[in-house]
Parts: structure tokens; C-alpha cells; sequence
């Protein structure tokens, strides 16, 4: 499938930096309100995924950068202003993925999984 409505740019950001949907907009979560303060729980919440989800989508975006993580009695996550080219991309990237969720979306999904991420898969316990 081409995906030409989407620019390179942001192509090559999401191919490089972006695993999931869950993830994509995990971030665009935290880049929306940059001052705000996630738990796992209430991002969970927020992406109708379970809190065991949002905890390793949470530890993805803190490895890549892209938010910071402290604990207190309870962790939170915090978006993190790295550069004004970075934060300029993600605000790119939710003005194309409201434009074009369906070629971004199909985008994330053709993807080749990393060789970890199909290590763990052949240990997931699956309902048959």
C-alpha cells in the first residue's frame, strides 16, 4: 500500500520511533497536555487498554525520550520537552493522524515486529 498522503518525514518518524497505536497515541496524550501527570492506571484508562499494556507502553516512550518517569509513593509520567524539533514533529504527527488515521494506522501495522518482540510472542499463553 503507498503512502504518499502521509509526509516522509512523519513516515520515517513513526517507522523509527512508534510500535504500536496504543503507543502513537499514548504520546499524543502526553504531547496534548505536556503539564499533566499520568499514572499507569489512569492511562489505561484513557486507552481502553489493561494497566500491564500501559506500563510496558510507558517504558517504551520513557527509553525513547519521549517522556520522563518519577516516583514518588506513586509513579507518574510527565511529556518531556527535549527540543523545539522534537515537540514540532509530534504536534506534525497528531495533525496527520487526525487526518489520515487510516494510512497511519495501516503504516504502524505493516511494520516487521523486532526479533524480541516475536521472541516473546512465541511465549504468549493464548485461549485456543
Amino acid at each position: 500500500m503507498a503512502y504518499e498522503t502521509i509526509p516522509e518525514d512523519i513516515s520515517e518518524f513513526i517507522l523509527q520511533h512508534i510500535d504500536s497505536i496504543a503507543e502513537l497515541e499514548g504520546l499524543l496524550i502526553f504531547h496534548l497536555d505536556p503539564q499533566k501527570n499520568w499514572t499507569a492506571e489512569a492511562l489505561a484508562g484513557e486507552l481502553y487498554i489493561d494497566k500491564s499494556q500501559a506500563e510496558t507502553l510507558l517504558r517504551r516512550l520513557v527509553e525513547r525520550g519521549f517522556i520522563t518517569e518519577r516516583t514518588t509513593t506513586v509513579t507518574t509520567y510527565q511529556y518531556q520537552h527535549v527540543s523545539e524539533n522534537l515537540t514540532s514533529t509530534v504536534t506534525r504527527v497528531a495533525d496527520i493522524y487526525r487526518q489520515f488515521l487510516v494510512p497511519i494506522t495501516h503504516l504502524i501495522h505493516s511494520k516487521p515486529k523486532s526479533k524480541v518482540q516475536q521472541f516473546a510472542d512465541a511465549f504468549k499463553i493464548r485461549k485456543d
